[in-house]
């Protein structure tokens, strides 16, 4: 029979890849250790670790016990959740990462009908940028990042939300708003004499960004550079300049600082935005809940029900 006590040994290894690191996790010795992990094979009739590969791997009937374990462990976490629930307690915290660029956009349309949802989940927001954030996912520091990264790290899984593509906004007194018309397509090379605003280098936008002039033989003049999405826009409407910023970050005050809109003929390359949680551990209820609430949000399709 499965036990909790078999279960949480055979996903320690599972999660650490080898018996010594799961044994310092679970701050017991590696024979204890080896002797929970022999019981429960003793109990499946098979053996559970390829003990021989390195890291260990999973037999096939491993593979079995692990998946059915998972189905346990999360029946096990949702009664609990219930019970809580049902007392009136903080059941869990969820520790959830988001760039401080996207937070001021993102949370405040998504965070409220989450506490809704669960009033007895302790939201944690771990506020860092893209890079920050997956190491911390590794380090089993947030539970679920949301991240724009096209390095993708082999540890993480990471669920497509949004394909991101740059247009130009540009002050209404900027040269290219008295030649173009407000909301017309345009290609890069028309914005080749204006004056720019930038993030600061080493911001996934300001990669993309040189990227995209270094493809159209371009060098425009950058004005002014921030690490603030929210200051750059706003000095955009103000000093006859502008800017590329991904598309879904154009929730704006145009009233307040009015800019023209261009989308690019040819936007160059993407800025994908994606959800990463660390691989071989399974999502919460919550976690998912979080997901589908920002897909809608965004209008987009939840890559965790297609």
């Amino acid at each position: 029979m499965i036990n909790l006590k078999h279960i949480s040994a055979v996903m320690a290894v599972v999660q650490e890849g080898s018996f010594t690191a799961a044994s310092k996790k679970l701050f017991i010795s590696q024979p204890a250790l080896s002797q929970t992990i022999k019981q429960a094979e003793n109990d499946l009739g098979a053996p559970i670790f390829n003990r021989l590969s390195s890291p260990v791997e999973l037999t096939y009937a491993g593979k079995i016990f692990v998946d059915s374990a998972q189905q346990i462990l999360m029946i096990d976490h949702n009664l609990h959740a219930m019970v809580a629930a049902a007392k009136g307690e903080i059941f869990d915290r969820f520790f959830l990462g988001v760039s401080m660029q996207r937070s001021q956009h993102l949370l405040p349309a998504v965070i409220p009908e989450f506490i809704r949802m669960y009033p007895h989940v302790r939201l944690v927001l771990q506020e860092e940028t893209s890079m920050t954030l997956e190491r911390m996912t590794l380090e089993k520091q947030c539970d679920l990042a949301l991240v724009t990264s096209d390095a993708k790290r082999s540890q993480l899984e990471y669920l497509s939300i949004q394909n991101e593509h740059l247009v130009l906004i540009a002050s209404k007194s900027a040269p290219i708003s008295k030649r173009i018309a407000d909301g017309s397509p345009i290609d890069i090379t028309e914005a080749a004499h204006e004056h720019f605003i930038s993030m600061c280098a080493g911001h996934s936008i300001r990669i993309l960004q040189d990227l995209l002039f270094e493809q159209n033989n371009i060098s425009p003049e950058i004005l002014l550079e921030t690490h603030n999405m929210e200051t750059a826009k706003r000095l955009t409407s103000k000093t006859d300049a502008v800017f590329l910023l991904p598309d879904s970050y154009l929730a704006y005050d145009h009233e307040q600082f009015p800019v023209n809109v261009y989308p690019l003929r040819v936007s160059g390359p993407s800025h994908p935005f994606y959800a990463c949680y660390l691989k071989k551990t399974e999502l919460t209820p919550y976690a998912k809940d979080m997901i589908r609430i920002i897909c809608r949000h965004m209008s987009v399709p939840c890559p965790i029900d297609s």
